[in-house]
């Protein structure tokens, strides 16, 4: 089994010398280097881009530079989408967002980890679990959602979050670790 074929599997797998992963990660990189350099008032040539980065974006959206995934295909973006700077989304696993979902700055959304074994860590091993954001969902700037999380529709996080579990739809959510204060 490739290394990719265990990620795909949610097993752990060693992404650092692998020539296909890494040749994926590379090409990631380049197009969010290019598209972070396209002057911002050249829309038609960011939107064109990003296309080419995102593995299926709905129409209405915009993402703002600068913008940084590790593959891209893995990303699933729904209708009427803002990002705002500096968003991150390191996707070895499945990202999908929904629809009417709205990011402020310096948001963090992370599908890979590493063991806690240091035997295994220190090999460069690492696993991924999907991260899902339902619909009609907003995040506060510097908000860092964790492996495994599952956000649900209509859901408010605040600003400086850590969401480490899942939150139920219809819930206001806040704080490190992230935890719903109150249902709407």
């Amino acid at each position: 089994m490739t290394e990719k074929e265990k990620r795909d599997k949610g097993e752990i797998y060693n992404p650092n010398y692998d020539k296909e992963l890494r040749a994926e990660m590379v090409k990631a990189q380049d197009l969010c280097y290019a598209y972070n350099q396209i002057r911002p008032s050249n829309l038609e040539e960011r939107m064109k881009l990003i296309t080419q980065i995102v593995g299926k974006i709905e129409k209405n959206f915009l993402i703002e530079q600068p913008f940084m995934c590790d593959y891209g295909y893995n990303i699933e973006i729904g209708e009427n989408f803002y990002a705002n700077h500096n968003l991150i989304i390191l996707d070895a696993a499945k990202v999908e967002i929904g629809n009417n979902v709205f990011i402020a700055p310096n948001c963090n959304i992370y599908t890979a980890s590493h063991p806690v074994d240091i035997i295994q860590r220190n090999k460069g091993l690492e696993y991924a679990n999907p991260v899902k954001i339902g619909n009609n969902v907003w995040i506060g700037g510097n908000v860092t959602i964790l492996p495994g999380v599952k956000i649900g529709d209509n859901c408010t996080i605040g600003a400086g979050s850590v969401v480490t579990k899942d939150i139920p739809a219809n819930s206001i959510a806040f704080g490190n670790p992230c935890r719903v204060a109150r249902k709407i």
